[in-house]
């Protein structure tokens, strides 16, 4: 049996639903949040789950929980996991920040790997704690099915990493949902995407609420 990381964003908040900048902050999952957990839940429930890392925001752990409870499984709670840290960009729009951040903004959306939001993370960071947290899981887990809750962007970035898309474009290649679940299977000449982006275990008024 392969090694199968199930990579879950977390579901909807009010900063997913706007669109604003939200890393550091640490908002509640909206009700449908809370409904993509639960019917997360119920979809995956039968699984044979090895492990659940997840990172220690409300909106990850809330997310995480229903399966966690559901199945008996004790989170794994890892810094690295954590969203991007936007800086001076957490909790405005991005109208707020083309208009006062204009050209660290221009900088950022040409070169995310090497150019952060004021104040915040590059790719490279993030690539580099997130990256130490899959090496645990490899070391420990050769086989398995592992529930890795996080971010949108963190997630994005993870997948680049595994499967050597430059981390500079992880915007433009790599989409992730509110509550859309990834999957790689980790084979002998290394890791397989076998699931990108989905969201089909969702209810159709859920599934139809789009977030970013």
């Amino acid at each position: 049996m392969s090694l199968m990381l199930y990579f879950l964003r977390h579901g909807e908040t009010e900063y997913s639903r706007s669109g604003g900048f939200c890393g550091d902050l640490d908002p509640e999952l909206t009700s449908a949040g809370m409904q993509m957990a639960k019917e997360f839940a119920d979809a995956y429930r039968s699984i044979d789950w090895t492990a659940a890392y997840v990172s220690p925001m409300k909106r990850t752990i809330a997310t995480a929980k229903p399966l966690c409870d559901a199945v008996g499984l004790e989170m794994q709670l890892r810094d690295g996991l954590k969203e991007i840290r936007y800086g001076e960009w957490e909790g405005k729009t991005l109208d707020d920040v083309k208009a006062h951040y204009a050209e660290d903004y221009l900088h950022w959306m040409t070169e995310p790997a090497w150019n952060a939001p004021s104040g915040g993370e590059t790719a490279v960071q993030i690539a580099s704690r997130a990256s130490l947290v899959i090496n645990e899981i490899e070391s420990k887990y050769t086989s398995g099915n592992v529930l890795v809750v996080s971010h949108k962007a963190t997630i994005r970035i993870i997948l680049c990493g595994l499967l050597g898309i430059d981390l500079g474009r992880y915007r433009d290649r790599i989409n992730a949902l509110a509550g859309s679940v990834s999957i790689v299977k980790f084979k002998d000449y290394g890791p397989l995407l076998e699931v990108l982006g989905d969201r089909s275990y969702m209810s159709e008024p859920i599934r139809n609420l789009v977030g970013t």
